[in-house]
């Protein structure tokens, strides 16, 4: 490991960059998995039109350039001891360029990008999917197969590739051009940057990312000819799929002075389950940012949810596959920003004590859908709102009931996961809003099961790097990595909580979800209104 000088082993480190919605953060990490050097920049989205949210691909690529060689001047260190390079991504951010130049046809279209949103509507109401799930029903029957199943139940989501890519090969005539000769790539974050790193050389992705796409059959492990050829996506324009873990070329010397070998590329969400060491079947990780990611490791099978959760490949290391079953809602960062624009409050360390400082919201509702609701209410017209208020309400209660939603997103999710079946063996939190006291134990009480939350809170980087790390033996073996996770916080159940494993939330907090439930369906179906 490392190099010899005048005799002394040159101390050697794994370098890892994660590309969220709001921030890209690198990492250097050293052998006991600690932070020794980084830096972050923010990420700029655009707005051109309403519903549609954008990312200027090359502001992207400096912002990559810049954390990477800001992070390792953080650390002291040089370039030439990086042993090896992790990548994590958001998922579902995609942009189209020509093959020979590397120049993008258009922006990057966001995961929270909503100008498909109409055609994901027609088409979930369509006599095509209706006909889909018919005849996937009678496979099913017939078969048993768990594919069939799946199709049986599809619905498209806006968050997913799908039309946002349909809707770009309609609306940009170059893009269009390019496909007929022969020239487009397509690719989703991870792989614009391996294309812009390796100068053009590597036009691949990875089964995490992949699968987050909608585009992808996790069932077969290849890209969906069945949906591509109904809806004339071209094959030619999609990355090669490689596993999560291995090595996708060094980065060009002329970018950091040496060649980095690009040791893994994974999905955000993926990279978090695996930063928290969730490699066991039952394994669950919540992660609480922009938005609220539940994940469950459903082992070597992609499960089929009746409930709307989404099965997804969290990483192939070899000939190993995990897949995981995950819900999502999309504003919980979103809501507690939202708040603080509001001067609600000024700094988000005092939310949970103003959420304690009154007994309870005072009838106060807050429905966080600022972009629609995902699984299981699965509703993308829902509108955000505030019920319930009085004159006595006041920013307390506001704070709590904002707080509370949060909380109670995540059981909704919770139960939708425990709907799988697979007994839960253990529960941990990360993201930004996890540091939140009231939020994570109104969690463990509404679970009734105890909760931990990691210190480490940037899961994804370290998930990237830790693949990366095992790629080149700087790390051995996985148990080694768990023997670094660093302690836990532990939120056990108060109250009238079940015992440990039976779940459900404690009798107090019964009511009160009716009435936020209540709330939440007179929220649906908004933006149909006239």
């Amino acid at each position: 490991m490392g190099t010899q000088r005048n005799g002394f082993k040159k101390e050697s480190f794994i370098l890892s960059v994660d590309v969220g919605t709001t921030t890209i953060r690198c990492h250097v990490y050293d052998k006991v998995a600690k932070v020794r050097g980084s830096c972050s920049t923010k990420v700029v989205s655009l707005y051109p039109d309403i519903g549609h949210v954008e990312m200027d691909p090359e502001a992207l690529w400096k912002g990559f350039i810049t954390v990477v060689k800001g992070a390792v001047q953080d650390a002291g260190v040089q370039m030439h001891q990086m042993e090896a390079l992790g990548i994590s991504t958001q998922r579902g951010t995609f942009t189209t360029w020509d093959r020979n130049t590397g120049v993008p046809f258009h922006n990057f279209i966001s995961w929270q990008d909503q100008r498909a949103a109409d055609l994901v509507n027609s088409w979930n109401k369509s006599y095509t999917i209706k006909a889909i799930h018919g005849v996937s029903k009678v496979h099913y029957f017939l078969t048993r197969q768990k594919r069939s199943l799946a199709a049986s139940l599809i619905v498209f989501s806006s968050q997913h590739v799908t039309f946002r890519l349909v809707w770009a090969l309609t609306h940009y005539k170059q893009v269009r051009q390019a496909v007929n000769e022969g020239n487009c790539c397509f690719g989703t974050i991870d792989t614009w940057l391996l294309f812009k790193l390796t100068k053009g050389l590597v036009h691949a992705t990875d089964y995490s990312n992949a699968s987050s796409t909608g585009i992808f059959d996790s069932y077969q492990m290849c890209w969906s000819g069945f949906l591509c050829s109904l809806l004339s996506l071209p094959l030619s324009i999609f990355p090669t799929v490689e596993n999560t873990g291995q090595d996708f070329g060094s980065t060009d010397p002329s970018i950091f002075g040496v060649p980095i070998p690009i040791m893994a590329v994974m999905a955000d969400q993926q990279s978090a389950m695996f930063g928290e060491c969730c490699f066991d079947v039952g394994d669950v990780k919540i992660t609480m940012g922009t938005g609220t990611f539940m994940d469950i490791n459903t082992g070597s099978k992609p499960h089929t949810s009746m409930a709307g959760l989404y099965p997804l490949v969290g990483w192939k290391i070899g000939s190993e596959v995990v897949y995981l079953a995950e819900g999502n809602g999309a504003d919980t960062g979103t809501a507690i920003k939202w708040a603080q624009k509001l001067e609600l409050f000024t700094d988000v360390q005092e939310t949970s004590a103003m959420a304690y400082s009154v007994s309870d919201s005072d009838g106060v509702y807050f429905v966080p859908s600022f972009s629609g609701l995902q699984a299981p209410l699965n509703d993308p017209k829902a509108c955000a709102s505030l019920m319930g208020l009085k004159p006595t309400t006041t920013k307390g209660h506001l704070v709590r009931a904002i707080l509370e939603s949060v909380a109670f997103r995540n059981q909704q999710l919770f139960e939708t996961m425990r709907e799988t079946r697979i007994p839960i063996t253990k529960i941990r939190v990360d993201g930004g809003v996890s540091s939140n006291d009231f939020v994570m134990q109104l969690t463990a009480d509404l679970f009734g099961r105890k909760i931990a939350r990691t210190q480490h809170r940037e899961m994804s980087c370290l998930g990237a790097a830790f693949v990366a790390g095992l790629g080149v033996g700087f790390w051995r073996t996985r148990e080694e990595l768990k023997k670094l996770q660093s302690t836990d916080e532990m939120f056990l159940p108060r109250g009238g909580a079940p015992k440990e494993g039976a779940g459900g939330p404690s009798q107090e907090y019964i009511p009160v979800i009716h009435s936020w439930e209540g709330a939440l369906r007179r929220s649906m179906n908004w933006y149909n209104k006239p």
